[in-house]
């Protein structure tokens, strides 16, 4: 395991964080309880010290997992929670924006709740709140933190110009965009941004829904209500063709130049392009077998311009995480 230590807390953070969204179930067609703790316990066995869940992860379903299985394990003080708030689900199942400070205060009560804790590490805005001046829930967050009931602040899918407005009111410890090796948008705002700025880099999505996975197939099925039966355009014809041919060319190229698998290569391409921290999403326990491989090498120059090569030889029809990811404002 890789570490990085940080200004804001005495523990080192593993570099590999654990991504529960689909533990909770929503837009990923179901979960299972027992599996969904036992992931997470397992990652906890591995090295991973940072869990990253939300109460929108299945309307408090993923945090309420990550509760029990931290019970389990014990060691609160040793284990980084990032959690976020801004998310409002309505009684008919839609969620939507909310950054009020009523909202932000009963979310975030909610979420220690869920948690069985008395504090947050790192607490993210989830969204940013078009409704709302970006003063109201900078300021709320702030009080939180001068309160000590959170570490460090931070805030999810924001630009550079949002993280501004908000920084006029209270600091920004931790960014968290989507970022891997299909989905891009990063590289021209958001990191250079927080490299300059000194704000801590923490990416979602490393394996794109799965495709740098290794194990996406052509005759996959997705169940229920899986944001890739459509939501997700990049499984969708033409582009699900494309994907999966770029798949298969990276994975000739993790394995022959490196002796890796498509997920390890992943992973180590965010790390190595700038990310402190990559969100590594697992459902089942077996999941984290490949763990130990995505560390101890590095992509080369070389390496990094065959895998930008082989996108622009397969990916014809790219589709942009930002046009769906989103939920609507109230």
């Amino acid at each position: 395991m890789e570490f990085v230590k940080t200004p804001f807390f005495t523990e080192n953070l593993s570099r590999i964080a654990l991504g529960t969204w689909a533990l909770g179930g929503w837009l990923w067609g179901g979960t299972s309880e027992q599996e969904s703790i036992a992931t997470i316990v397992e990652a906890m066995k591995r090295g991973i010290n940072l869990i990253d869940t939300a109460p929108a992860y299945g309307a408090g379903v993923s945090e309420g997992f990550v509760g029990k299985a931290l019970k389990i394990h014990g060691n609160r003080s040793k284990i980084i929670l990032s959690t976020k708030v801004g998310i409002e689900f309505r009684p008919d199942g839609s969620a939507v924006r909310n950054l009020t400070e009523q909202f932000m205060l009963k979310d975030f009560e909610g979420s220690l709740k869920r948690l069985e804790t008395d504090y947050i590490d790192i607490y993210y805005i989830h969204w940013p709140d078009p409704l709302v001046p970006m003063e109201e829930p900078a300021k709320v967050m702030a009080r939180l933190h001068k309160e000590g009931k959170i570490r460090a602040i931070g805030v999810s899918n924001f630009s550079p110009e949002q993280c501004d407005e908000f920084r006029k009111f209270a600091p920004i410890h931790f960014i968290q965009p989507p970022y891997n090796i299909f989905e891009r948008n990063i590289e021209t705002d958001i990191l250079p941004y927080s490299n300059r700025e000194k704000i801590f880099l923490m990416t979602y999505s490393v394996l794109c829904r799965g495709l740098l996975s290794g194990k996406m197939s052509r005759d996959r099925k997705f169940a229920g209500d899986d944001l890739r039966k459509g939501i997700d355009k990049k499984f969708l014809p033409p582009s699900f063709e494309e994907y999966l041919l770029a798949s298969e060319k990276l994975t000739a190229l993790a394995r022959e130049r490196y002796g890796k698998t498509l997920l390890e290569l992943a992973i180590r391409w965010v790390l190595d392009q700038g990310a402190e921290i990559a969100i590594w999403g697992a459902r089942r326990p077996s999941q984290l077998q490949p763990l130990d491989g995505t560390f101890g090498w590095h992509l080369d120059d070389e390496g990094k311009q065959e895998v930008d090569k082989i996108l622009r030889m397969t990916i014809k029809h790219p589709q942009d995480v930002t046009t769906y990811m989103g939920p609507p404002s109230r």
